[in-house]
């Protein structure tokens, strides 16, 4: 066995405990306000700082066990991912930059977004090693991710509306709606605390404790307790006017719905108990959690998402008896969220590198359960698609690694962050964990295989029972190598190398063969190769097993696969019969007489399989005869083995092969999805035989023999759908025929004319299912049968004219606007007419029958329409965008995506948009222009940063329109790109201007503190700072190179800027005047800036993050009259002109009460709740509430920006001797000395290189500032505000924001 390789996260501290209150909600102002307390202990006693996850939250203050508030830092990167103002524009600079973020503020690597420095009376506890308490007061106002708020614009109250409102994410993402340590490594329990108006329910994780009315009667308190350990990312809310539902069969299972859905609630979760029974008795274990409960909201993100105790589900889900198709959509995604509580939620993911393993097993529980539920066909169709979709997505796109660790793919995105990986990927990642599983089943046996997973809860369990210690909970936590060790704990198999082959390593294996009998031998002669060099191929070596149906039966044989070895013999077990009468056992059992007639005579075999089972992932493309086929379609028990044949048959268009394929379609034992994809294979068969096709059009005769009327077979049947199969083929036949084409390649009039009479003769009266799926499929049909118009429509002065349409298609088009106009009024499940309807419309546009205009489509995609129907008018829209290359509708479009409330259907047409793009790379379109792209890049760079789902999406967008390369449209500048012909790399200009680091920002607060003067103790001396901004020996952004290969210590110009960051804080006056000057380190300079103070010298080092910013420890305020001036003071941006050959700025300090707001007025948080919350007032102030005058006890003077007298700080190393830092001789030394140890640092000079030092200092001396620079400055005075509001709109480049 190997070691385990896993390396600690060397987070200093373990959460116990977290409480979670959230003292009230304010559905029409979409905030709410709360807090949060972590119980946790330190693992190291000179613990000084901790990081944790928040997100777009305010945060008001940190307590510390109630008594001593400590500082904060809130430092977010993933704002914007690429900063600064290169004009980078490709994906892999992107990428670098996407997962350097990410990595900045994960907690499975000890990071976060707020960085709390503990205070000093608290270091004797952290040196015993004892307890703390971190309190955390905070709010969210109109989030933009995490939290989603559903508030219906009609009349009536919020419960009489339906509004509601529910927590979601992507993967790990409760720091978006609550300070946490956001990752499934650090499990706790937990007390949450929901208070809610009175007509509302709070439904959340864990046991409900009690629910307590306050005093007014207007509000309540609910109480939950969560016992269990859980991890953050597991704990979410929903609220909202529900009807509870407690499940008749289990009464610890509690369903949850919007207002007048109850009926249709109890039936769809009318089987629920059913899957609890069997995966308690699957694995001989209970079920982890003592409640389940299930909540049916509107606009949710996913159709289902899994939480501890609990699941959120999409209403869309919700059916009645009457609905056939839902029912396995809904029962399927029920029964993997009961499973998942088992595997994902009770048993969570070490880190990303693991989640494999839950998804995995969760999704191979829930496939058992749908074998017992729908049939082992089902279950083994499943699979087998499965193993299509991953296989097509890696020889299309690129590899698919479950563990990635240590690894990356050549992709266009990293797979080592939840929030770097595309969409797609994570679909294909998901299935593929689920046959990696499946393929272990097959590797240990079944029952050892669920052994294993019952140890698994087993451990859990045990460790959920007890009470904390450092590494007591670790059980409940499975990563790869802990899964091997319980492998072989259990069975005493090693499975490392399987796991080094299929988890480890990317892609599946391609097998090409062919085989020959051997007549004299009597042996099948094989030959079997792999194509290595296939996109997503695998190297694969080891057992594959074929499986050979001759005359005497059906037998299985195993064959070593190696590298060089491509030939093998089997050898036959039959001998030819000729002329000899008897019954071909097959491999069920079964005998069935076969016509041998069509065979060779010489030869006993009838068919031969590879990997029957699908006991790998493998792309098998098998060359056998065709009569060989057609006997597997029709005697073959196994339904892959019949779509296999289905498929291979589309390219032998003969009668034989629709002999095979009509009685198949005819065969009642088939299962019900091979006979539909036999339906559509005949069609395509009958097209490519319509030379010599005899008779009436394929499956005419035969839909009319099943469905048709006894007395007059035109006339079809009234609906009677309790026969499911049939009803099925009801729906598929006709769409088969539509796609029937004659010599002239236009569909066959008498086809028209039976859809026609389907529409007709449709009654549905008595029957007890609805009939909604079947109309919209005769709509979909007669779509089909839509060709190219020889005269395109007339539009005349009178409008729009169908004067030029054929009758069969102006017929059509009546039937359309009839079942459009009846949906209106009568509007059918799901409205599944109405998309049918739209689609068809679409192709009376495409081909030339209607004129093309996207505002009937648009009129359908507004919101509030229903969510299919609105999909169904993106694909029009997306559709026509292609065709008619129009601007307009494509930023309308991009609109949506980027604003719409729906977060499903933003991500459902970005993905309609990249299945059909309107222009590829490289294209010569209208569309393809530099503004599309500065679109898109500011969407994933820093506008979309609260949905990573989204985020990616658009990175997909942008590879298929311009690939990983900069896109063509736009001009390369000269200086942005530094080409190495040495090393033949291309890499960015380096425009790198250190920021500060927290220590150092940390350091400066506190030398603020210390030396704070009294009011009107300010020098006006005109002091020097040196600051010092020497990057760090970081690397450059090299295309074609890994992050580890990228030159370092590449200077920056000296006329390049930090950042650009657009706001202007008018009201600041303080000069900053920097001068280069020469250090002490080879790797930089450092500017001398005059602040009109004494001389300091600070340095900074470099921290590729985002903006930072420092927030005291002061009280919050209750009173809505605070000064707005001392919060004012933490304010100061930063700004820069690229132009300037030095980096000039002015930085100008804040009055002390300003007679005049800033430009941008930040919005109170006192009006964000309801008049009548009982929320205490932790909320800033506004503008308004500043007075006018300096005068009044009310306005303390804020503290200086810098202090005279302190002594120079060097941040970056120690604190240098008071001499240092106020000798002017010391700069000039040093900057001689530098002068000459740089002197031949960098020969060769470039057009846009910095002048000489000397013309740029004096140059620097002469120029004055052209724009200011803010900077972010730590204020330390008595502040009456911690947090700053957030920006409403999301700023180009990131400014300096505080949750």
């Amino acid at each position: 066995m190997k070691k385990d390789t896993k390396i600690d996260n060397h987070r200093p501290y373990k959460i116990s405990h977290q409480t979670l209150c959230i003292t009230a909600i304010n559905f029409e102002k979409q905030s709410l306000i709360g807090y949060v307390e972590l119980s946790l202990y330190p693992q190291k006693p000179d613990l000084r700082r901790l990081k944790i996850n928040s997100k777009q939250c305010r945060i008001y203050r940190v307590c510390i066990n109630d008594t001593w508030e400590a500082a904060f830092l809130y430092n977010d990167p993933t704002l914007e991912i690429c900063q600064g103002d290169a004009k980078q524009r490709n994906l892999d600079f992107f990428q670098n930059c996407h997962l350097s973020a990410m990595t900045a503020v994960e907690a499975d690597n000890a990071n976060g977004e707020v960085t709390i420095r503990l205070p000093q009376e608290a270091f004797p506890l952290m040196a015993e090693m004892r307890a703390i308490r971190i309190s955390i007061e905070f709010s969210l106002d109109n989030p933009k991710g995490g939290v989603h708020f559903v508030v219906p614009n009609i009349e009536g109250s919020l419960a009489e509306r339906g509004a509601h409102m529910f927590s979601y994410g992507h993967e790990n993402s409760s720091r978006l709606w609550f300070p946490c340590v956001d990752t499934f490594s650090e499990p706790c329990s937990w007390k949450l605390e929901f208070t809610v108006d009175r007509e509302m329910t709070a439904v959340s994780c864990g046991d409900l404790i009690e629910v307590i009315y306050t005093p007014d009667m207007k509000k309540k308190t609910f109480h939950y307790y969560l016992s269990t350990p859980t991890a953050a990312p597991n704990i979410a809310l929903a609220v909202g006017p529900f009807e509870i539902l407690v499940d008749p069969n289990m009464h610890e299972v509690t369903h949850f719905c919007l207002p007048h859905l109850s009926s249709v609630l109890k039936h769809t979760t009318s089987y629920l108990h059913e899957s609890f029974e069997f995966y308690e008795e699957l694995l001989s274990s209970r079920y982890p959690y003592s409640c389940y409960k299930q909540v049916f909201v509107d606009e949710s993100y996913v159709d289902a998402s899994s939480y501890a105790t609990m699941t959120i589900f999409s209403v869309d889900l919700l059916h009645s008896s009457r609905i056939i198709d839902q029912t396995f959509i809904t029962r399927r995604l029920m029964a993997t969220a009961v499973a998942e509580q088992f595997f994902g939620a009770f048993i969570a993911m070490q880190s990303w590198n693991d989640a494999w393993l839950p998804k995995g097993m969760a999704n191979y529980l829930s496939s058992l359960f749908i074998k017992k539920t729908f049939g082992n066909n089902e279950h083994k169709m499943t699979i087998y698609k499965h193993l299509q979709d991953v296989c097509e997505y890696e020889s299309r796109v690129g590899g698919v690694v479950l563990d990635p660790v240590g690894k990356e793919t050549n992709q266009h995105f990293s797979i080592k962050s939840p929030h770097t990986v595309s969409p797609k990927y994570l679909e294909v990642f998901v299935k593929k964990a689920l046959l990696v599983i499946r393929m272990l089943e097959f590797r240990l046996g079944s029952e050892l295989l669920l052994q294993v997973l019952n140890k698994l809860q087993a451990l859990a369990f045990t460790a959920s029972q007890q009470k904390f210690f450092a590494n007591t909970w670790s059980n409940m936590l499975v990563s790869t190598s802990s899964f091997l060790k319980i492998i072989y704990t259990v069975t005493g198999k090693d499975i490392q190398p399987f796991i080094d082959l299929w988890v480890y390593q990317s892609g599946c294996a391609h097998f090409f063969g062919n085989f020959v009998f051997n007549r004299k031998r009597n042996v099948v002669e094989l030959e079997i190769k792999q194509d290595h060099n296939a996109k997503g191929a695998l190297k694969y070596v080891g057992p594959l097993t074929v499986t050979i149906q001759e005359l005497d039966g059906s037998f299985n044989h195993t064959f070593k696969i190696e590298e060089n070895k491509t030939k093998f013999e089997i050898t036959c077990h039959s001998k030819s019969r000729r002329n000899k009468k008897k019954k071909i056992p097959l491999i069920t059992g079964e005998e069935v007489d076969m016509d041998l007639s069509a065979m060779d005579a010489d030869s006993p075999v009838l068919w031969l399989r590879v990997d029957a089972d699908l006991q790998l992932l493998r792309h098998v493309t098998w060359e056998q005869p065709d009569y060989m086929w057609q006997y597997q379609l029709k005697f073959e028990r196994d339904v892959s083995a019949q779509l296999q044949g289905i498929w291979a048959l589309e390219h032998y268009p003969t009668p034989q092969t629709r002999l095979a394929l009509t009685d198949t379609i005819e065969n009642e034992h088939c299962f019900y999805k091979v006979r539909m994809d036999a339906c559509i294979c005949l069609a395509k068969v009958a097209n490519s035989m319509v030379a010599g096709w005899t008779g009436p059009p394929a499956m005419m005769i035969m839909f009319k023999k099943m469905f048709g009327s006894h007395s007059c077979q035109a006339i079809i049947r009234q609906n009677n759908f309790s026969n499911f199969q049939h009803y099925f083929l009801l729906k598929t036949i006709p769409m088969a025929m539509a796609n029937l084409r004659t010599v002239h390649c236009i569909c066959p009039p008498e086809v028209m004319r039976f859809l026609l009479d389907l529409f007709k003769y449709n009654d549905n009266s008595k029957n007890k299912y609805s009939d909604n799926y079947y109309r919209a499929a005769l709509i979909d049909a007669m779509s089909a049968t839509i060709t190219p118009a020889v005269t395109p429509v007339v539009i005349s002065e009178h409008g729009k004219s169908t004067d030029s349409l054929t009758a069969d298609t102006k017929q059509f088009l009546e039937e359309i606007t009839r079942c459009l106009n009846l949906e209106k009024l009568l509007p059918c499940y799901r409205h599944t007419v109405t998309v049918s309807c739209i689609r068809a419309i679409r192709s009376l546009q495409k081909f030339g029958h209607l004129p093309n205009d996207p505002e009937l489509f648009k009129s359908y995609a507004a919101y509030g329409v229903f969510r299919d129907v609105r999909l169904a008018a993106f694909s029009a829209i997306v559709d026509f965008i292609k065709v008619d290359r129009n601007t307009d509708t494509l930023k309308w479009l991009l609109d949506i995506i980027e604003t719409d409330p729906d977060n499903l259907v933003r991500h459902g047409a970005l993905q309609l948009l990249i299945e059909n793009p309107p222009f590829k790379k490289s294209d010569s379109n209208p569309l393809n222009t530099d503004g599309l792209v500065e679109r898109l890049w500011k969407m994933m760079n820093s506008s979309l940063s609260h949905d990573s789902r989204l985020r990616c999406g658009i990175a997909d967008l942008y590879h298929v329109l311009y690939g990983r390369t900069r896109p063509t449209c736009l001009a390369i500048p000269e200086s942005v790109l530094v080409l190495n012909l040495k090393e033949k790399t291309t890499m960015l200009n380096p425009t790198i201007v250190p920021e500060k680091t927290e220590d150092e920002l940390f350091d400066e607060m506190s030398q603020a503190e210390e030396t704070t003067p009294t009011k009107g103790s300010q020098s006006e001396d005109v002091e020097m700072i040196d600051v010092d901004v020497t990057p760090e020996k970081k690397p450059l952004f090299v295309r074609g190179e890994s992050h580890d290969q990228r030159e370092t210590g590449t200077k920056r110009k000296a006329s390049s800027p930090l950042i650009d960051l657009k706001p202007n804080l008018e009201s600041s006056n303080m000069n900053v005047k920097p001068e280069p000057v020469q250090s002490d380190d080879s790797s930089g300079f450092k500017l001398k800036i005059k602040i009109g103070l004494k001389s300091t010298e600070a340095g900074t080092s470099f921290l590729t993050s985002a903006p930072t910013t420092i927030i005291s420890p002061q009280p919050v305020p209750t009173t809505p009259g605070g000064s707005f001036a001392s919060e004012f003071m933490k304010f100061v941006g930063m700004k820069s002109d690229s132009e300037s050959p030095s980096t000039s700025g002015q930085l100008q300090q804040p009055p002390l009460l300003p007679s005049q707001p800033p430009e941008r007025k930040r919005e109170s948080s006192v009006s964000r709740l309801s008049e009548d919350s009982s929320s205490p007032s932790h909320a800033p102030q506004t503008v308004s509430d500043v007075p006018s005058t300096p005068s009044g006890p009310s306005n303390p003077v804020p503290p200086p920006i810098a202090t005279p007298g302190s002594h120079a700080v060097d941040l970056t190393t120690k604190p240098p001797t008071e001499g240092e830092g106020s000798s002017s001789k010391h700069h000039k030394a040093k900057k001689k000395k530098n002068k000459h140890k740089h002197k031949h640092k960098h020969k060769h000079k470039h057009k846009h290189d910095r002048p000489d030092k000397k013309e740029a200092k004096d140059k620097e001396k002469s120029e004055k500032p052209e724009k200011e620079r803010h900077m972010d400055l730590y204020s330390s005075g008595t502040s009456n505000f911690n947090s700053p509001a957030i920006q409403a709109e999301a700023p180009s480049s990131p400014d300096f924001e505080v949750i």
